[in-house]
């Protein structure tokens, strides 16, 4: 072997075992992208995944807002006395809350962030609805909370809950 061979075999070898001296510590060597990813959202970006759901309102396809809830995720909506559990109670959910063409509007947020992968939005919100039928316009003022995770890297909803306020 090479004096060039044996210098390689060595770093690769002592590289070996210092990621395994590493991991058996539980000590995590990040790297500068890594240290990026684990950083905290920070509340702006928390605030901005409600305004990602709103325009997946928007589109009208309840799977697409549907796309938005961890396959786990929790819906207790505010135009329904059903708890939703799963991808279908979701869509079913959103396809009959879509028909009133509603377009949300924060009035007042309040932003916890947990760690790097959790956060909790809540406060009021108002939507804005169309009776289908009649054309006639009204707003339902409702408390709301969104428990974000992310997850495989996209921050999804797993727990929203929203009524409406007792005093409307």
């Amino acid at each position: 072997m090479t004096r060039k061979a044996r210098i390689r075999t060595a770093l690769v070898t002592a590289a070996a075992v210092a990621t395994a001296a590493t991991v058996t510590a539980g000590i995590s060597v990040a790297s500068p992208d890594h240290k990026e990813q684990a950083a905290k959202p920070t509340k702006k970006q928390v605030t901005s995944l409600f305004d990602r759901w709103n325009a997946a309102l928007q589109t009208g396809d309840a799977h697409k807002v549907a796309d938005l809830y961890a396959k786990d995720a929790v819906l207790l909506p505010t135009v329904s006395n059903k708890v939703r559990t799963d991808r279908a109670g979701i869509v079913d959910y959103f396809e009959h809350f879509l028909a009133n063409k509603p377009f949300g509007k924060k009035v007042e947020t309040h932003v916890n962030i947990l760690d790097r992968n959790s956060a909790i939005d809540t406060g009021v919100y108002e939507f804005t609805l169309t009776d289908p039928k009649t054309g006639q316009k009204r707003v339902v003022e409702a408390r709301y909370t969104y428990e974000y995770e992310k997850r495989g890297g996209n921050w999804l909803i797993v727990n929203h809950h929203s009524s409406a306020m007792p005093e409307g």
